[in-house]
């Protein structure tokens, strides 16, 4: 067995057990920044968006996610008509930790209302809570896996740190959240928004993963 250090350039390939396997590309597909919006809307073959079986794998990255209104949670859903409605029943389940700045307040939750869903129609929660002062914000990640299979459900999987209000604020609140969109139709649109208010800024950037 062969021993293999990893630098920039060795992360395209790598030997093992005298075996080289090219390890996978990410491409960019596009970028929305919000400004006051109501939604961030991700559709295929709209304004440049690839979400159909080119990549078996999508990302979503977000970053500095600020809202509105304070106490309100981030969320996304998916759509089978491109769109015109964001209601793919799904099944998921949710935990976070929390510690606030004080150190004198913590809390684990193993689920929430909109966190952990049976069958919903409802957007899926992947930040909970996220405070609106001016340095404070919610950042993180959700894959989505084979969106356009007629076959299989469509499992996501998701990361998020926020800066929370509530028990000790403010504090850091670190959610994953994992489910499926229970449908064997094709997933194409996805929507992030807010529980309430608008997505005062930041940034959500699409790639596709080979």
């Amino acid at each position: 067995m062969s021993i293999v250090t990893l630098n920039n350039r060795a992360l395209r390939s790598a030997t093992v057990v005298g075996t080289t396997t090219a390890l996978g590309s990410m491409t960019f597909i596009k970028k929305l920044t919000a400004s006051s919006s109501s939604t961030l809307s991700f559709v295929d073959g709209s304004s440049s968006v690839v979400l159909d079986d080119t990549y078996k794998e999508y990302l979503f990255t977000f970053k500095n996610i600020h809202p509105s209104e304070a106490s309100t949670t981030f969320g996304f859903n998916g759509s089978i008509d491109t769109g015109s409605n964001y209601n793919v029943t799904k099944t998921s389940t949710y935990f976070h930790a929390a510690h606030n700045e004080a150190d004198n307040a913590t809390e684990v939750a193993l689920g929430i209302s909109g966190g952990r869903l049976a069958q919903s129609t409802g957007d899926q929660i992947l930040g909970y809570n996220i405070s609106t002062a001016n340095d404070e914000c919610g950042s993180g990640y959700l894959h989505l896996f084979n969106p356009s299979s007629t076959t299989f459900v469509k499992h996501y999987i998701s990361n998020t740190s926020v800066v929370g209000v509530g028990t000790g604020d403010p504090y850091e609140l670190n959610a994953y959240t994992a489910g499926y969109f229970n449908t064997t139709s094709a997933i194409d649109a996805v929507q992030f928004k807010m529980s309430s208010g608008n997505i005062d800024a930041g940034d959500i950037v699409l790639y596709g993963i080979n």
